[in-house]
């Protein structure tokens, strides 16, 4: 299950302008109606080029050139009932609607057409997302899987944080990541992290290698990304895991990133780790690396995350406490602990972050499964 922020709204369905259609067709007609009931020196024709330019809001190049039809129409009856239809004043009032509804129609054909570029230009962003960042499946291994993304920069699905997932031989191996920056600008560095990662776990047998293969290749790549004047500050922070699918210990590489949390039935709990400088900073060998172990048991459920979850705060300053709230949703499925946890957290910050956030939730099953990758 992947939850992501973000996609775009799509344009209005057909019946919704339709149905819009009777507010700009009901002010014609009101218009008309009391422009022959109030005082003949009282005009109120010129009011009806309300009613275009309120079908332009809601409805395409047709449906607005229609009710503009329908406003000159109106005023020509008007001078019609009154018996002043060529009259100097109502024809410069007739030509002045059929001008301004012209001009409104105008403006709708060059939003639509804005509006297509736009949605082509949407379309390729988010196919190239979503081959950078592959979505997990739902069973991945032994262990079911979640995700949740949220990116802090609007109309983007990602952004700094990073996340990838590949089985190996006797279990799976994950990553969940945090580069430096935060929003589209760091998708770059995200790609370089997420392209390395996918090739070296299959390369090493131990995660301390695999930590010092990203190192190096890192420390190595990261220098061409980087803003002028800011060579040498780039950096990323990673959390390397390995589920073996027969072993019921898991075994965890912290480079300066966050803990995961352990929930049990009823509870919590921080994994202590040791962790290790943030990729980038060094050319570090296997040996820097210290691989921690702990028990991952059939039932229990990881929770992975990325500082932009523990780092969000409210509007009173305070941040969002992560492990008291996934106390609460110990016992629900991976899929229903994230949509608590998104729906939780959009809360406390009050719909918006300002800073990229995911979270991987992990739920070991009963027995060796072989899941798939995609």
């Amino acid at each position: 299950m992947d939850l992501r922020q973000g996609g775009v709204a799509g344009r209005r369905p057909w019946w919704s302008s339709r149905a819009l259609l009777a507010v700009p067709v009901t002010i014609i007609v009101v218009i008309t109606v009391t422009d022959q009931l109030v005082p003949e020196d009282i005009h109120l024709g010129p009011l009806l080029v309300i009613a275009p330019a309120i079908t332009a809001y809601f409805a395409g190049p047709w449906l607005t050139a229609l009710v503009g039809l329908l406003t000159v129409a109106a005023q020509a009856y008007i001078g019609w009932h009154f018996g002043v239809l060529l009259s100097r004043n109502v024809l410069v009032q007739i030509l002045a609607l059929a001008v301004l509804s012209a001009l409104v129609v105008v403006f709708c054909v060059v939003r639509e057409r804005h509006r297509g570029q736009l949605a082509r230009v949407r379309t390729v962003a988010e196919a190239t997302q979503h081959v950078l960042l592959w979505p997990l499946p739902d069973q991945l291994g032994c262990v079911r899987v979640a995700v949740l993304y949220l990116a802090a920069e609007d109309e983007a699905q990602i952004g700094g944080d990073l996340y990838a997932a590949t089985p190996v031989d006797g279990g799976v191996r994950i990553m969940i990541g945090d580069v430096r920056g935060k929003g589209l600008p760091a998708i770059g560095e995200a790609a370089l992290l997420i392209g390395a990662f996918r090739e070296a776990a299959h390369q090493h047998a131990g995660l301390s290698a695999l930590a010092a293969a990203l190192e190096q290749s890192v420390t190595r790549n990261l220098a061409q990304l980087a803003p002028a004047g800011e060579s040498g500050e780039q950096f990323a922070t990673a959390l390397l895991l390995e589920v073996p699918d027969e072993d019921r210990i898991t075994r965890i590489i912290s480079c300066g990133h966050p803990p995961p949390l352990l929930l049990g039935p009823d509870s919590a709990v921080t994994v202590p780790l040791h962790p290790a400088p943030p990729l980038g900073l060094g050319r570090l060998g296997p040996s820097t690396y210290t691989v921690d172990v702990f028990s991952f048991e059939p039932g229990d459920t990881l929770l992975l995350y990325t500082d932009g979850v523990i780092e969000a705060r409210n509007s009173s300053g305070v941040f969002y406490p992560l492990a008291e709230r996934a106390a609460l949703w110990a016992g629900q499925s991976p899929g229903k602990l994230v949509h608590s946890l998104r729906q939780d957290l959009l809360a406390h910050v009050g719909g918006r972050l300002d800073d990229d956030a995911a979270v991987i939730a992990l739920c070991r099953t009963p027995g060796p499964h072989r899941g798939h990758h995609r």
